[in-house]
């Protein structure tokens, strides 16, 4: 073929006017093929659209039998003039001069036929469905969101802190981590009490993967004011539910100085960027879902953008569940760790908009967490979204060093000598929050289960690929 620069189908079709009666270079995996023994047309798909490039074959031009191997899921390269379409359902196609097969796709074998499929039978087939529209769309929403929120960052002139994946703390205190050793698991070393021996592991010491970048990016907010983590994390839960994965993404931003108020200011506007960053950027994308998966979504989403959060201390929603006259699965009580219908009540019925539930009980929250004068709460923020619940989790933290002790040795907490220096040595104000981005990945795509939205999910029984 004539050395012509690729273009892709995503510019031919987003802005076609300086191709149009030029001789452009494509290439992708063939989505669809049809005609007849005159005409043959192509749906081409190169990744960068959830949109399909119509490449025209007239069969004077074209051997029938050399077109035989371009089947569904075949990679070809065409070069062919772009033209205005005269047929329905696009506006340009290439009438082909020149096609070269990469590669074919046996279609008594290939999975992923012009059929519909199931997302569970996409599941088991994880290395292949990023080759689907439902899964491209997701995927590209995926980036554009990571895009975003480094963009938003960076343009409020916090810092990129990349914190430890192999860690000696449990930032959550739920024992639910990964362990990670050299030690010989059929022939452990053993104490003279019977325990296992961790000084002989690489670490020296018993080490997991990690549960939260949280505690290290204090650190590093100590030291440079405003910082975020965006990284991987893992949880060793046997959940086996449509929100929980055993590795999954967060973004932890801990801010000095920032006291609960502003911390709940950042979070309500990250949030809102990042949306209305897909709504402007991933289009295409998120109508495709929209019109296959969730009528609502376009609407939800610019519920979250155009509205004020409600910002509701924990008591007053207690009370508001008790007076709902609802019936909920979960009793509900002051105390109580706050299931997701309850979560969502407060959002879509009572309130019809996102909440921000502060203060609170000490008890169900975590041991960094600011102590409110009350000696009861905590200053705690979760974020509530319709059909979500929990999608924000944060808090200010604890920045006096007696009470911070005091929580410690509540919780049998050891080896934080490290974490409670910044309480030692020049303590401030301080603020953070964590958000799953999976979680938020969830509810732009309008997806139903975590699993499809992450390209290799990881859960109970499952660590394919």
């Amino acid at each position: 073929m004539e050395k012509i620069r690729r273009t892709t189908i995503k510019t031919l079709l987003s802005d076609p006017a300086p191709y149009i009666d030029t001789t452009v270079d494509v290439k992708g995996w063939v989505r669809t093929r049809r005609g007849n023994k005159h005409v043959q047309f192509l749906a081409l798909n190169d990744g960068s659209t959830i949109k399909n490039l119509q490449v025209v074959l007239d069969l004077s031009k074209f051997n029938e039998e050399d077109l035989k191997p371009v089947t569904t899921g075949s990679s070809v390269h065409v070069q062919g003039r772009l033209v205005a379409s005269q047929g329905k359902g696009q506006s340009v196609e290439v009438q082909a001069d020149e096609l070269e097969i990469y590669g074919t796709a046996d279609p008594n074998t290939y999975p992923l036929q012009k059929k519909g499929h199931t997302l569970e039978f996409l599941r088991e087939k994880a290395h292949l469905r990023p080759r689907t529209n439902t899964f491209g769309a997701v995927l590209r929403i995926r980036h554009a969101l990571a895009y975003a929120i480094h963009k938003f960052f960076n343009d409020k002139g916090f810092y990129y802190f990349n914190t430890p994946l192999i860690t000696a703390s449990d930032c959550e205190g739920a024992g639910a981590q990964f362990q990670v050793t050299t030690l010989p698991l059929n022939e452990l070393p053993l104490t003279d009490d019977g325990k296992i021996d961790y000084s002989a592991d690489f670490f020296g010491k018993m080490a997991s993967l990690t549960v939260s970048g949280q505690l290290e990016g204090e650190l590093g907010a100590t030291a440079l004011g405003c910082i975020y983590t965006f990284g991987p994390t893992f949880r060793a839960e046997n959940s086996n539910t449509p929100r929980h994965l055993s590795e999954f993404w967060m973004i932890e931003p801990e801010m000095a100085f920032y006291e609960i108020e502003d911390n709940m200011d950042l979070a309500e506007e990250f949030i809102k960027y990042c949306i209305n960053y897909a709504l402007e950027h991933c289009k295409d994308d998120i109508e495709f879902l929209a019109e296959h998966f969730d009528k609502e979504l376009v609407e939800r989403l610019r519920f979250v953008v155009d509205n004020d959060f409600v910002r509701l201390p924990y008591t007053e929603g207690i009370k508001i569940l008790e007076q709902s006259g609802k019936k909920f699965e979960f009793p509900v009580y002051w105390g109580v760790d706050l299931a997701s219908e309850h979560e969502r009540y407060l959002v879509e019925e009572h309130f019809k908009r996102p909440v921000i539930l502060t203060d609170y009980p000490k008890e169900i929250k975590a041991f960094y967490m600011k102590l409110n004068d009350d000696g009861k709460t905590v200053r705690a923020m979760d974020v509530l979204f319709p059909k979500i619940g929990e999608i924000i989790g944060g808090s200010q933290r604890e920045e006096n060093l007696v009470k911070l002790e005091e929580r410690i040795a509540e919780q049998g907490l050891e080896g934080m000598d490290w974490y409670v220096d910044t309480r030692r040595f020049g303590t401030v104000p301080h603020s953070g929050f964590g958000l799953g981005f999976e979680r938020l990945v969830l509810f732009v795509t309008g997806m139903q289960n975590i699993r499809d939205v992450i390209p290799f999910p990881r859960y109970p029984n499952n660590c394919e690929y």
